[in-house]
């Protein structure tokens, strides 16, 4: 079956968001544009990993530039999304793996997403390049520098919205402890 390539280049909207209640959600990315919506099902991890990822590309290619590129140090509050996904809500694949890169010749983020492919045999594990037209779907999405900010600060904000808030500074607890900057070193 061929490939299908879902490309945006500087969508409307690019967002992360869930369905469901904390501890039983559904994460979802999902890219908009002219009437166009696509979404693919990913696990909180996996959120959460590609938001940090997209702030550690974004403040290296800021720092490599010296500054110069179209990159806001913080998300634009003007531009924060909070709204939920849109409907209808058709799940186009499960996310295997992502890809991210910065494309210094359009100042723009590569965000990549790839159909989880479950194979047996020897192909399982092989690489699946670009021009391969029986490889597995995939999202593909050109962003700004301020629009990839924004997407990664909603992305942790909703991975965060799940934990229980720590009781001396109200921060979410992370599953594997929190350094609390209240309570003097106290660690949960």
């Amino acid at each position: 079956m061929p490939r299908q390539v879902y490309f945006y280049d500087q969508p409307e909207r690019f967002v992360a968001g869930t369905v469901g209640q904390p501890g039983a959600r559904a994460f979802y990315l999902q890219a908009s544009a002219r009437g166009r919506i696509t979404s693919v099902l990913l696990e909180k991890t996996q959120v959460s990993a590609l938001a940090e990822r997209i702030e550690e590309v974004l403040d290296e290619a800021l720092r490599r530039s010296g500054g110069e590129a179209a990159i806001p140090a913080a998300a634009p509050q003007e531009l924060l999304d909070t709204a939920p996904l849109d409907l209808p809500l058709e799940q186009e694949f499960r996310v295997g793996t992502m890809a991210l890169a910065w494309d210094t010749v359009d100042s723009c983020l590569v965000v990549e997403a790839q159909a989880l492919i479950e194979e047996e045999g020897e192909e399982a594990g092989a690489a699946v390049f670009e021009d391969d037209e029986n490889g597995p779907d995939m999202l593909r999405v050109r962003l700004s520098g301020a629009m990839a900010r924004v997407f990664a600060r909603r992305a942790l904000d909703l991975v965060a919205a799940g934990r229980k808030p720590c009781p001396f500074c109200n921060l979410p607890l992370d599953p594997e402890g929190h350094l609390c900057p209240r309570a003097n070193g106290y660690r949960r």
